[in-house]
């Protein structure tokens, strides 16, 4: 009998990413806020009211990492998608380990009606998963839900959502696009 080998390993990759997602879910711990504007697919503004006069403060998505906004048509597209996610609504904002990176950005997960939006970008094929490289000087300790969106995105590459689409894939991922946007001297985002 012969067996289809590439179907039976997405079979058992599947049935790996249910079972290991039958895990408790942790109940987020955070603040509300609301969102002012949406910059990209993976930073927005909020209204810090901490201080006596408020102030915008830019927060980037933790664990995420979208195509720029000149990389058509994906860095539009998960922009659009993380607004249509916030729908304008309050959000919950969950720091981790790190709370600033070195812009001096919020670094958070975001939730909506129990679901982690950073995750959900990533499932849809909007945002690839930012595992952090072993080889680098720094080392990010923001890994709470570093499993969660590794198995998303595998789910996304093997359903052939957004990006993973070979009709119309991410052909350079954002780091590699922005490397080569600033050795050409066009700058940043």
């Amino acid at each position: 009998m012969k067996t289809n080998t590439p179907f039976l390993l997405s079979l058992i990759l599947g049935l790996w990413i249910l079972l290991s997602s039958c895990q408790k879910a942790e109940i987020p711990q955070g603040q509300r806020i609301q969102v002012q504007r949406v910059i990209s697919g993976q930073s927005l503004e909020i209204l810090d009211r901490v201080n006596k006069v408020p102030m915008l403060k830019k927060v980037r998505l933790i664990g995420i990492n979208t195509p720029d906004l000149r990389q058509e048509p994906w860095g539009v597209q998960a922009k659009t998608r993380l607004e249509q996610l916030i729908k304008g609504k309050p959000v919950l904002l969950e720091l981790d380990v790190e709370t600033q990176d070195s812009y001096n950005q919020v670094l958070g997960y975001l939730w909506q009606d129990g679901i982690l939006i950073n995750e959900q970008l990533i499932k849809e094929g909007y945002a690839i998963a930012s595992i952090p490289n072993r080889s680098a000087k720094t080392q990010t300790l923001n890994t709470k839900y570093q499993q969660r969106l590794i198995y998303s995105q595998e789910w996304a590459r093997q359903m052939e959502k957004g990006i993973w689409n070979p009709r119309q894939p991410l052909r350079q991922t954002p780091q590699e696009f922005r490397d080569q946007q600033q050795k050409a001297g066009i700058g940043n985002r």
